[in-house]
C-alpha cells in the first residue's frame, strides 16, 4: 500500500539516451515534515548542495529527479539550473520554490541539457498521479538492473499507516552513503525532530553498511517526507508508537540497502559480512567493511573459492582490535578458521559459495560488539560496465 497523499510522475527527457523514462516527480497533497541525509564528499553535486539548503526548513511538498545526469562538478551554471527545475515545479504545481527539493544521478561534469528538461516539466505536472511509485523508481536507474521499492504497513494507534521507500544504486557505492538516491514517502505524522532522529538511525544501521566498490558519490541523498494525512496524534520521540515508527523505517531502509548490493555492478552474488566479538562497535565496523572492501575477498567469492586467508589479513590491517588466535570465521555455517588455524573444512565452504546470498560471520572473541556490512562479489562485468560508462 503506497502511503496516501502521494502523488508520482514520470517523463521521457533523453537525457542521456532515448527510450527510456529520466525524470520523476514525487509530489505530496499537504505539507509535509521533511529529513534528510546527504554524501559526505567534499565535492558535492548542485543538487545536493540545494537540498541540503532547503531541508534546514524541515518542511517540503516536492522532489524531482533526474537520471543520466549528476549535474556535479558543473560550476554557477550547474547551480542556476537545479535552482531553475525546482522553479518550475513549483510554478507548476502553485507552490513555494523553497518546498520543492532536487536529486540527480548520472556522468559528472556535463552540462545540464536544460532544454530538454525544460520542456518536460509541464508534462511531468500535468501526469501526476497517473503512474505508480515503481515507474518512479525505474526512471531514476543508471547502471541498476532492476526497480528498487519497498513497502512497509504500521501500526499507529487504531490506524495503519505505511511507509514506501524507492532507491536507485548499483556502483560507486561506499559510505557515506553510496552512489545512491533513496526517496522514502509515510502518511504518518511525525515531528521534525523524531523523524530526523530514526532516519539518522535507520541510515547508519542500512546505507551507511554497504559497499560495492569502495568509492564515494558526490550525488548521495535520502530524503523523507512525512506528510500526516493518516491522521495520527503526531509521533514525538517519546510517544508510544515512536518505537514502531522507527522500526518500521528502519527495515525499509535495511531491505533497500540489501537491493543496491544485491544490484552491484556486475555482481553475481550478495555478500553479508558480520563481524562480532569486537571490543567496540566502531572496531566491529572497522574490521566488517575490511573485509567488505577487499577485492581479493570478493574475487574469491566470485571463483568459489573459501580463500580465509584474505579475510584474515583484511582484518589485520583493518585498524580493529584483534588477536590472531582468538579468531574463528565461519562461511555460512561451515567454520573454516577456529583459534586462528584453518580447520580443514575449505571444500564444505566452497560449496556455500555457490549460493546467491553468502554469509561470511568473523568472531573476534575480543569483546561483545557487533557489525554487519553487506556487499557483493566483484566479477568482470564491473569492468565492462565503468570502463564504458560514458560511451
Amino acid at each position: 500500500m503506497t502511503p496516501r497523499g502521494f502523488l508520482f510522475s514520470t517523463a521521457e527527457a533523453a537525457i542521456k539516451k532515448v527510450g527510456r523514462k529520466d525524470l520523476a516527480l514525487i509530489y505530496s497533497l499537504v505539507e509535509a515534515q521533511m529529513a534528510g541525509m546527504f554524501t559526505t564528499n567534499r565535492v558535492k553535486a548542485a543538487p545536493v548542495k540545494l537540498s541540503m539548503r532547503r531541508i534546514k526548513s524541515g518542511k517540503g511538498r516536492a522532489i524531482i529527479v533526474n537520471s543520466g545526469n549528476a549535474n556535479a562538478c558543473t560550476g554557477r551554471k550547474g547551480m542556476a539550473d537545479v535552482v531553475e527545475m525546482t522553479r518550475l515545479v513549483a510554478d507548476g504545481l502553485r507552490i513555494p520554490t523553497s518546498l520543492v527539493y532536487a536529486g540527480s544521478t548520472g556522468v559528472i561534469g556535463a552540462p545540464m541539457p536544460m532544454d530538454k528538461i525544460k520542456s518536460k516539466i509541464p508534462g511531468l505536472i500535468a501526469e501526476l498521479g497517473k503512474v505508480s511509485a515503481s515507474d518512479v523508481a525505474a526512471a531514476i536507474m543508471t547502471t541498476d538492473t532492476f526497480p528498487k521499492i519497498v513497502k512497509k504497513k504500521v501500526k499507529i494507534g487504531n490506524k495503519t499507516g505505511s511507509i514506501t521507500g524507492i532507491c536507485k544504486g548499483a556502483g560507486m557505492i561506499c559510505p557515506d552513503m553510496a552512489t545512491m538516491l533513496c526517496f522514502i514517502m509515510t502518511d504518518i505524522a511525525v515531528s521534525g525532530r523524531a523523524l530526523g532522529k530514526a532516519l539518522r538511525e535507520a541510515v547508519k544501521r542500512s546505507f551507511n553498511r554497504i559497499t560495492v566498490d569502495g568509492d564515494m558519490s558526490t550525488n548521495d541523498t535520502v530524503l523523507l517526507m512525512a506528510n500526516g494525512v493518516l491522521g495520527n496524534t503526531v509521533i514525538d520521540q517519546k510517544s508510544q508508537d515512536y518505537p514502531f515508527f522507527k522500526n518500521a523505517l528502519s527495515y525499509v531502509a535495511y531491505k533497500l540497502s540489501r537491493l543496491i548490493a544485491k544490484d552491484g555492478e556486475g555482481a553475481t552474488r550478495l555478500i553479508e559480512i558480520e563481524v562480532k566479538g569486537a571490543r567496540n562497535e566502531a572496531d566491529a565496523e572497522r574490521a566488517a567493511f575490511s573485509v567488505a572492501n577487499s577485492n581479493l575477498v570478493k574475487t574469491a567469492v566470485y571463483g568459489n573459492d573459501a580463500n580465509w586467508g584474505r579475510i584474515m589479513a583484511a582484518l589485520g590491517y583493518s585498524g580493529a582490535f584483534m588477536k590472531e588466535e582468538k579468531t574463528d570465521i565461519y562461511f555460512g555455517k561451515v567454520k573454516v578458521v577456529g583459534n586462528g588455524l584453518a580447520t580443514g573444512k575449505d571444500v564444505e565452504a566452497g560449496k556455500v559459495l555457490r549460493g546467491r546470498e553468502i554469509g561470511i560471520v568473523v568472531d573476534l572473541h575480543v569483546g561483545r560488539s557487533s557489525a554487519k556490512v553487506l556487499t557483493c562479489d566483484m566479477t568482470e562485468g564491473y569492468i565492462r560496465i565503468n570502463a564504458a560508462y560514458r560511451t
